[in-house]
């Protein structure tokens, strides 16, 4: 592909010769002639002096001043959003492979289920009865589907992924290996001699358009009701979403965040990682949740917090800025004491004295 027809695509404004031939994203610091680069940080603006790729996409000169990057000693990409170009150009230049359509000879389909046209199911597959699979969808190897699951169109399932009875996945949907959608939320009932009761979990889970769940996360169903993912949003590895949880649009939970039941993600949120939310809470839109933090209470709209309990991210830098300062003035208390009581010795004498 020609640099050009590369831009075009992009919708970037091209600065150099657009008859170079690319074929690949690489980092700053390893592309050589061929390559496309991207620089998004200043902080390693001066990489790119010795690049030897053929072409760098960088901010356009409206969204970022010429002077926070050197020349470039290549041809240029300008893009309004250079990591999102870098992204489109990555799916361009290195599509994924995509199994050929058509359901493999060592795969269990019930007589029930239906398989739209042009979807792949790999090998050790197992689908349930009264199972729907979308048009183009891909279910790789050893994935279970429960008996009235729906799936989407264009959805992609990694290999070892479960998913339960009566989950319904909407279009365009990513899940990674080994995610569990719809396990049983932790719900029990404490019996009269101290044993517990397990709460049938009946409820279902619904997926909406968009959303991409990591590898080993799980999104558990609740007893009655549903758990709900919005749409765009993006989970990553090891999440734990409890049951009745309600996720909005164009959430971001980063690795190990866990959420308890019951509990709702406005839209936009963004949890860090290791971060949590206690049960029943509701986190406003657009908050951010910093990485190890907990959520014990409701926060509203365009908070960003942090601390175990969370609080306002600035009061927790102070104090975490006054605790790494204990023993200096843990000293200095203790140096104004012996002070104190020198003086206080020597008026007692003062005082004492004929």
């Amino acid at each position: 592909m020609t640099l050009a027809e590369l831009a075009t695509r992009l919708g970037c404004q091209l600065e150099g010769d657009g008859t170079i031939e690319v074929t690949r994203v690489a980092a700053v610091d390893d592309a050589g002639p061929g390559d496309v680069t991207f620089l998004t940080n200043t902080k390693y603006a001066s990489r790119l002096a010795g690049t030897r790729a053929s072409a760098v996409i960088l901010a356009a000169s409206s969204t970022a001043p010429d002077e926070s990057m050197p020349l470039a000693p290549c041809a240029v990409l300008r893009a309004r959003r250079p990591y999102a170009a870098m992204a489109e150009a990555v799916a361009i230049l290195t599509p994924p492979n995509r199994p050929a359509p058509g359901i493999s000879s060592l795969a269990s389909i019930d007589p029930s289920a239906e398989i739209a046209a042009g979807a792949s199911i790999g090998a050790f597959v197992a689908i349930g009865p009264r199972v729907r699979v979308g048009a183009r969808t891909v279910i790789h190897p050893h994935v279970v589907v429960g008996a009235g699951s729906v799936i989407g169109d264009d959805c992609t399932i990694h290999a070892q992924a479960s998913i339960r009875d009566g989950v319904l996945i909407g279009d365009h949907v990513t899940i990674q290996d080994a995610a569990v959608i719809g396990s049983d939320g932790f719900g029990f009932a404490e019996r009269e001699d101290g044993s517990h009761l397990k709460i049938p979990q009946v409820g279902r889970v619904v997926i909406e358009d968009d959303v991409e769940i990591g590898a080993q996360s799980a999104v558990d169903r609740p007893a009655v009701g549903e758990t709900r993912i919005g749409r765009g949003t993006k989970i990553d590895n090891l999440v734990q979403v409890a049951h009745g949880v309600k996720i909005g649009r164009n959430v971001l939970l980063a690795a190990q965040v866990g959420i308890s039941g019951s509990t709702v993600l406005d839209d936009g949120v963004v949890m860090a990682g290791q971060s949590g939310a206690a049960g029943h809470v509701r986190l406003g839109k657009r908050v951010r949740v910093s990485a190890k933090s907990a959520v014990t209470k409701d926060v509203d709209d365009d908070q960003h917090i942090a601390g175990i309990p969370a609080g306002d991210v600035r009061d927790w830098r102070e104090s975490t800025v006054l605790v790494r300062k204990l023993p200096e003035l843990r000293k200095a208390v203790s140096d104004l004491e012996q002070r104190l009581a020198a003086l206080e010795e020597k008026l007692s004498n003062v005082r004492g004295s004929p």
